[in-house]
């Protein structure tokens, strides 16, 4: 990986890939994420193998991987061997060198936010049925909160969502921007501030600042709005 990554990777969650090994069929897993301290850094990988398909997308710049995160959509390969690949040929062809006969790709994403990628192999081909494609979704939204809540290091309820200044006014503007952001997402009140830290954070602004963009509508945090913007 790129420079920056192993320490960053060694404070979060390793165990967050054993639960995808767990539940589905599949030999290996790896989660990376894009989080505005470093272009990308991976969290876990359960193998050599799986550490290589990651890398490898990182270092080309190609692959399923981008795919799923530019349109936020799994992105399901069940047999890789088959198809030319015309989007990543390069990744495709080094691909061929592995033990991997199935990609399946999934996006970690909240509401606008893009947290990072999942990406799950077999080397057996076949695809995800629908109990374990659905499975693997939950899972994929489940590891996103847990994510984003270790790389805020943060609790909504520390008293930061109040303004430098202390100012009712100021705070009621960030409980009424809580109550759209959850709204908007179907989340609980705890997440939707996690939200909106979320982008601050991303984006380098305070709380009140983005509380503000929310209440004045300039900002959506609904699933698959555009306006809300990127952790990246």
């Amino acid at each position: 990986m790129g420079d920056g990554t192993d320490s960053m990777a060694e404070g979060l969650d390793a165990g967050l890939c054993a639960g995808f090994l767990e539940a589905l069929p599949i030999s290996g897993a790896a989660i990376s994420v894009f989080t505005g301290l470093a272009p990308e850094t991976m969290v876990c990988a359960s193998n050599a193998v799986s550490a290589r398909i990651d890398e490898l997308q990182f270092d080309l710049g190609e692959g399923p991987r981008w795919e799923a995160l530019q349109t936020r959509r799994p992105v399901l390969l069940p047999d890789v061997r088959k198809g030319a690949h015309a989007a990543w040929p390069v990744f495709a062809k080094s691909l061929m060198e592995l033990d991997v006969a199935a990609l399946f790709v999934f996006p970690l994403t909240l509401g606008a936010l893009d947290i990072g990628v999942v990406e799950l192999y077999s080397s057996e081909p076949g695809p995800l049925s629908p109990a374990k494609h659905s499975t693997a979704l939950q899972l994929a939204d489940a590891a996103t909160w847990n994510l984003l809540r270790q790389l805020l290091t943060l609790d909504p309820a520390d008293g930061a969502d109040a303004a430098p200044d202390g100012s009712p006014l100021s705070r009621r503007e960030v409980h009424q921007a809580t109550g759209m952001v959850l709204a908007q997402s179907g989340t609980t009140a705890r997440d939707a501030l996690l939200l909106i830290r979320a982008h601050a954070f991303a984006h380098g602004r305070t709380v009140r600042e983005v509380a503000r963009d929310v209440v004045s509508r300039s900002l959506d945090f609904s699933p698959g709005g555009g306006s809300a913007g990127r952790v990246q």
